[in-house]
């Protein structure tokens, strides 16, 4: 990606925060092998502070969408808060092999790690670290879900080993679906093609005095015919995404670089951490229609 490539990607940027939208494929960080990495071109989000932003969770190689990046050390300390505090609401969106015998419920199914043979996968296991999903169906068609998924805790590959242990595993999952280990994923995605889950929006409560910071990342090119087909309406899609795009290239080309945040002084003091003010977040809808 270039610069500009990276920054069209920008859905919400204030003092503390900048939220892109991810594209499929391309890993957070770099791999035993290394390659090609989301956090070589984070440079180019900097915006005029003296380093570039970190990420401040992770969304899996395969998946799309919302990504909250944190722009010093105090905003990752309080996003860190938030998310281990369960105070982030997420929503994915995936296309499923199978259809739910109900139109909406909860995966309360514990996750643990394990190695059986080559690589690792994780798996439903009563021992494990607690994991939540809601979820609900939003479309269905010819044996295939579109699913609204909300995780209410953060563990490895949640959403895929839920939907999976549902009986609705993700299309293209290429560990999951299957039931192979990471070591043969590489080798999975060329039978199966991409994964669909797309991580469609996400709500953080980071200032007390203002509204929550809301980002909405359109479908991505590779989910939309999968999408249509199980119900999603492509042409308010659409409308959405020619609208997201213009705005983000539009601050792209004439926001001026940002100043240092306020607190890094406040901090100097001795003070408590007050966050500052920023910009109102954009608006979009969650919704599956």
């Amino acid at each position: 990606m270039t610069p500009t490539e990276i920054r069209a990607r920008v859905l919400h940027r204030d003092r503390l925060v900048v939220i892109i939208d991810k594209p499929a494929g391309l890993p957070v960080h770099a791999g035993p092998r290394g390659g090609p990495n989301l956090e070589l071109y984070l440079d180019a989000l900097r915006f005029g502070y003296k380093e570039q932003p970190s990420l401040a969770h992770r969304l899996d190689r395969d998946t799309s969408g919302c990504l909250v990046l944190g722009r010093n050390r105090r905003a990752l300390a309080r996003l860190g808060r938030m998310f281990q505090g369960g105070r982030v609401e997420k929503v994915y969106w995936a296309v499923t092999d199978g259809v739910p015998k109900a139109p909406e419920g909860r995966v309360d199914a514990p996750l643990a790690k394990r190695t059986p043979g080559r690589g690792w996968k994780m798996v439903v296991d009563p021992t494990g670290q607690a994991a939540v999903t809601d979820w609900r169906v939003l479309g269905q068609a010819g044996g295939r879900a579109w699913i609204e998924c909300r995780p209410r805790t953060g563990r490895t590959h949640q959403i895929r080993v839920h939907m999976a242990h549902l009986g609705c595993p993700l299309v293209g999952d290429p560990v999951y679906a299957e039931g192979v280990g990471e070591a043969f994923a590489d080798e999975m995605r060329t039978k199966l093609g991409p994964m669909l889950l797309h991580a469609r929006a996400i709500t953080l409560p980071l200032y007390p005095d203002q509204p929550p910071v809301e980002a909405v990342a359109p479908v991505p090119g590779h989910m939309r015919r999968a999408l249509e087909e199980v119900g999603m309406d492509g042409a308010a899609e659409d409308a959405f995404a020619r609208r997201q795009r213009a705005e983000a290239l539009a601050a792209a080309e004439t926001a001026p670089a940002d100043e240092e945040p306020v607190e890094k002084l406040k901090s100097r003091r001795g003070r408590g951490f007050e966050a500052p003010r920023g910009p109102g977040s954009g608006r979009g809808g969650f919704g599956g229609r």
